[in-house]
């Protein structure tokens, strides 16, 4: 899929929301992410009420942990929390083994988006997966790993190999299916510093971009945790495309990429679209679109996954500021 963007004006969407279809549907949270069925509904309703340029999956970042033996825990109104980590030194990352894609829930995502490209959609999909580091900050402990980085860097770097070589294949199985691409959700590596940014995390995802990126299959690098600090590292990936969250200013970020990288962003999910009346985010967003009009490379976004009771008027009032902008 290319998204090179047409040397114009008129804006396009690309929104990360799980959330509305689902209760567009009357679905929860548990029988959404356990039901391939109800997934791909869920994925498709969003793609048909909104008008967004590309549907993303549900953003599940307890998925890759649990497939590695994390236990989770579903609660109601949010998504799975992992409630343990299963590593704790250099010998329990030695002694991991690296799952295969039947384990856990892989399937029932795999095969829900198998769906939505059965559909015979118009609208391109990208399936959601996590970032390395992140995925490994789950599996060690967030603190610890971020610890170890600096005392037992030999084990961080085994370990997010290792994480690596999952997500991969699971980037390699969903081209291979018929998605356009993956938004490759990293949000611990802004935790970090450029440097360790890309040390840690940036030349893991460049592999994945290398082997998998072309015309026909986009890598969108989704990092909500960057200020602004380490999007070098973010850059230096080679994904066509980058995503940012609220925490960083959307006009710098622009400046400082490349006009052939797609930048993505960064409405507040909760801030904004939660909290404000329609109008309010009508204006907000509105003001958003014309802070960014010198960039034709740049796509109206949400900052990151809107979370559970986004009134359904906020989310068209985002959509209307993008149509008043257009015309």
């Amino acid at each position: 899929m290319n998204i090179e963007m047409e040397n114009s004006k008129c804006r396009k969407a690309f929104a990360i929301m799980s959330h509305p279809g689902m209760e567009l549907l009357g679905y929860s949270i548990e029988k959404t992410i356990t039901d391939s069925t109800a997934l791909s509904e869920v994925i498709i309703k969003n793609g048909e009420v909104y008008p967004v340029m590309a549907m993303s999956s549900v953003m599940d970042l307890s998925l890759e942990a649990e497939a590695f033996g994390c236990k989770i825990e579903f609660r109601e109104n949010e998504m799975p929390f992992v409630l343990n980590t299963i590593l704790s030194d250099y010998n329990s990352v030695e002694n991991l083994k690296v799952p295969d894609l039947l384990a856990g829930r892989i399937p029932i995502f795999i095969d829900a988006a198998k769906r939505v490209v059965k559909e015979g959609k118009e609208i391109p999909l990208f399936a959601g997966v996590i970032g390395p580091f992140s995925l490994a900050g789950r599996l060690y402990g967030m603190s610890e790993i971020m610890m170890a980085c600096y005392i037992e860097p030999e084990t961080v770097e085994l370990l997010i190999e290792k994480c690596y070589t999952f997500i991969h294949s699971y980037c390699k199985e969903l081209k291979k299916i018929g998605c356009d691409g993956v938004l490759i959700a990293e949000p611990a590596a802004g935790l970090m510093s450029n440097d360790d940014c890309m040390k840690f995390s940036s030349v893991y995802i460049k592999k994945i971009v290398e082997d998998l990126q072309d015309d026909n299959f986009l890598v969108i690098l989704h990092n909500c945790g960057n200020r602004g600090h380490c999007t070098d590292a973010m850059l230096c990936t080679g994904a066509k495309a980058c995503h940012f969250g609220n925490a960083a200013n959307m006009v710098e970020i622009l400046k400082s990429c490349p006009k052939d990288i797609v930048v993505m962003g960064n409405v507040d999910p909760v801030g904004v679209l939660k909290q404000l009346e329609p109008n309010e985010v009508r204006e907000y967003v509105y003001n958003l679109l014309v802070k960014t009009s010198e960039f034709d490379n740049y796509v109206l976004s949400t900052g990151c996954d809107l979370p559970p009771g986004v009134p359904l008027k906020n989310i068209e009032a985002f959509f209307d500021a993008l149509n008043d902008y257009n015309q």
